[in-house]
């Protein structure tokens, strides 16, 4: 796990070593055992690429970057961990290629030799990575299937900018960037970031997961990233069910075993719900000596705490259990800092829990993590995805299985069946008659506090982003949700989440979960397999699970996430202090001062108290003075 950054300058630049080395200096945090920087002078420009290193494969100074294939060919610097790597290394060694190191950067640079992007699919992991090709000029930029692991980059003028974090960003981009408006409206009001390629900083984009972007670096035009994985949805020959639990059994052990790879202490987020806990009892399975410690966030809030089903998880394995008990005021006395780590604002105080918990983990000398992000886009999870399974039996004309459905569904969720109904109705309104009812919930997409003109005269979409539905996928509505939230909206904040968190702490974060032969695998199953008939999510793993994880975890109906007593924490926040931030700049004009400040006024005054709203508002403008941002 490391930090990449580089850059493309066509006709060479005074200050673009300053500037690599600055972007190396904020990057220190995700590679603190190591440095790079190699200086490529063409003729025609300048070619930086730079990195720095956090040891986690042959701890040796072989292991340094950027690394240059045997044949001097190609140069990358790589972020991430490539896990079937002895499996592709034993191939490679077959066909005649040599290794010096125990590394998977030296066996990635080898496939790329032999097989070119096509070696892309057979890699098992997560990765960033930035690679030169001496033979004909070019640079290219990858990113995993699931972006995993960060990659933005600046292209502009024939100039190529790149950098695992957006503090790295700053440093190498000509000027400072300006707010993207759309991306503030998107997260102000819908509470959206991370799922497209644009980010909050104009001109600064995100490589999308599973994309790859190349320039020719003597005519570098024209070039536009383009997608390299895609989960198969292809109909198959058809599993019964009992095949397709043992081919998620099969599959999700094996992940657990490659992920263990490691020459340093490795350790697990547990949290007490069936994804980490299953991780955690797949570790102790596979291996009945291995040290396991766990590292779990306990809410100080009866109704959110899982300690008793974290305990009872660690009871099981035998392993050794760190906690992290949080007092309200911390988040306030950390909250810069953890706006600074995560370098964009983010969704909820729960981000904060993850924080403690890799800080602890950092505490104890444990170096990667293994964590169960990615079970719930993959398996059919959180609640169920009620709205796409029924739309799904409704247009395969299954009309009284979709009643039974939202029967069985209200009931498991102890809510009423007019709740499936609106799950239903999110994803297929009408968009002028969607936005009609959110105004009528109190929910509207032009907010008061915001000057709902001046966003227009931007050219600022003014709606809740929907993901169309295909009809390709017409009676496979679940599948279709399921594959868009794994690149698109779902996953990838998440993923950023706790990339970052961890990353900060010069902590691996690795997520056995997020395969893609696991995911073309569950994404071929019939949708009944993931969400029973009787609304049960998960439905195929936990058959996988059994024998592995204690009974009484895979029938819980109780989870409550990763949870924290969010309206305590926001109250050692004032509301005052947001609007104090938001200060008079010429970007933040669209936000409508003093009724920013009479809406959070009226909310504290209710039972409720702080909502989502706030602290969005909150962060946003912790991040916007962190950062400068003109």
């Amino acid at each position: 796990m490391c930090g990449i950054t580089g850059g493309w300058w066509p006709q060479g630049s005074p200050d673009s070593a300053l500037r690599v080395s600055t972007a190396l200096d904020r990057l220190r945090h995700r590679g603190p055992n190591d440095r790079g920087h190699e200086i490529y002078p063409l003729g025609f420009g300048e070619l930086h690429l730079g990195h720095t290193r956090l040891s986690i494969l042959d701890l040796s100074p072989a292991g340094h970057q950027p690394m240059a294939s045997y044949d001097g060919r190609l140069s990358i610097v790589y972020n991430g961990e490539i896990y079937n790597y002895k499996e592709i290394r034993a191939e490679l060694q077959q066909q005649g290629f040599r290794f010096t190191t125990q590394t998977d950067t030296e066996v990635l640079l080898n496939a790329w030799l032999c097989w070119g992007p096509a070696c892309l699919p057979k890699l098992e992991g997560m990765f960033a990575f930035a690679l030169y090709d001496k033979q004909d000029h070019s640079l290219t930029l990858v990113r995993d299937p699931f972006g995993i692991k960060p990659l933005f980059y600046y292209y502009h003028d024939k100039q190529l900018l790149f950098g695992s974090e957006q503090t790295a960003m700053l440093a190498l981009v000509p000027q400072k960037p300006e707010l993207n408006w759309q991306r503030c409206y998107d997260y102000l009001v819908h509470g959206q970031y991370d799922n497209q390629e644009d980010t909050f900083l104009a001109g600064i984009r995100h490589l999308l997961p599973g994309h790859l972007l190349r320039i020719s670096l003597q005519q570098p035009a024209n070039a536009e990233p383009h997608q390299w994985w895609a989960p198969t949805l292809l109909k198959k020959e058809k599993l019964t069910f009992d095949q397709a639990v043992e081919a998620v059994r099969e599959q999700f052990l094996h992940n657990i075993r490659t992920h263990l790879r490691s020459d340093v202490p490795v350790g697990a987020a547990l949290s007490g719900g069936i994804d980490s806990s299953a991780i955690v009892c797949g570790m102790r399975y596979l291996y009945k000596d291995l040290p396991i410690h766990t590292f779990s966030y306990v809410s100080s809030d009866p109704a959110t705490s899982e300690e008793k089903w974290i305990d009872l998880i660690n009871q099981h394995t035998g392993a050794i259990a760190h906690k992290v008990h949080i007092q309200p005021h911390e988040l306030a006395e950390d909250l810069n800092t953890l706006v600074k780590a995560q370098g964009e604002p983010f969704g909820s105080t729960s981000i904060y829990a993850q924080f403690r918990v890799f800080k602890l983990a950092r505490e104890q000398n444990i170096t990667v993590m293994l964590e169960g992000q990615g079970g719930d886009e993959l398996l059919g999870g959180y609640s169920g995805y009620p709205g796409h399974r029924l739309l799904s039996l409704l247009e395969q004309h299954r009309y009284g299985t979709a009643h039974d459905f939202a029967k069985h569904w209200a009931k498991l969720n102890r809510l009423s069946y007019r709740h499936a109904l609106m799950h239903l109705a999110h994803i297929t309104l009408p968009p002028k008659v969607y936005a009609l009812a959110r105004r009528l919930t109190g929910r509207s997409f032009e907010p008061d506090w915001l000057n709902i003109d001046l966003l227009k005269e931007a050219g600022v979409k003014l709606c809740d982003y929907r993901p169309p539905l295909s009809p390709d996928y017409k009676g496979q509505r679940l599948i279709e949700k399921l594959a868009h939230s794994l690149q698109s909206y779902g996953l990838p904040h998440l993923l950023r989440h706790g990339d970052r968190n961890a990353m900060h702490f010069s902590v691996e974060s690795r997520v056995p979960f997020l395969t893609a032969p696991l995911a073309n695998l569950c994404l071929n199953f019939p949708e009944e397999y993931l969400v029973s008939p009787q609304a049960k999510t998960k439905h195929v793993f936990h058959a996988a699970m059994q024998g592995i994880v204690p009974k009484t975890i895979l029938e819980r109906t109780d989870k409550v996430g990763f949870a924290t007593p969010e309206q305590k924490w926001l109250q050692h926040i004032a509301s005052a202090t947001t609007s104090k931030q938001i200060k008079q700049r010429r970007t933040l004009d669209f936000i409508n001062r003093p009724e920013l400040e009479k809406h959070y006024r009226a909310t504290a005054k209710t039972k409720k108290g702080a909502d989502w709203q706030h602290w969005r508002g909150v962060n946003f403008a912790r991040w916007v003075n962190t950062y400068d941002i003109v």
